[in-house]
């Protein structure tokens, strides 16, 4: 059965996305830790990260780097922290998230975003690709 992901990817459920190439798609967290927390996926189905091959696990980590300056020239953050949790989705991802202080990183600390707001920070986050 396909992931949550995987339909975002093939265009079956909804999302904001910020970048793709032919084997990866990231994408805005609806419930963010914080402005411009993004998640980058392999479009390759695989449930942990440590099990993909190891060429989808290095293109993944240069795919999130690019992401991660993008967001890096569109939010203003100390830094963009990186996280892989893979506990909530059964699809290898990682998160991309601009920070300013530690509880940002907690996944305890979420911020409420409009759907239009959504949308814009895409196309920014894009626009610096």
């Amino acid at each position: 059965m396909p992931t949550l992901f995987t339909k975002i990817v093939k265009g079956e459920i909804p999302s904001f996305k910020v970048a793709e190439d032919e084997s990866f798609y990231a994408f805005l967290d609806i419930n963010p830790n914080a402005k411009g927390h993004t998640l980058c996926i392999p479009k390759k189905e695989e449930d942990k990260i440590f099990d993909l091959d190891e060429d989808t696990y290095i293109g993944l980590m240069r795919f999130s780097r690019k992401v991660a300056k993008a967001i890096e020239k569109t939010v203003s953050c100390k830094r963009v922290g990186i996280a892989v949790v893979g506990l909530e989705v059964p699809h290898a991802h990682v998160h991309l998230i601009p920070l300013n202080e530690m509880s940002e990183m907690t996944f305890q600390h979420k911020i409420s975003m409009l759907e239009s707001d959504l949308k814009t920070l895409a196309a920014e986050i894009q626009s610096n690709l």
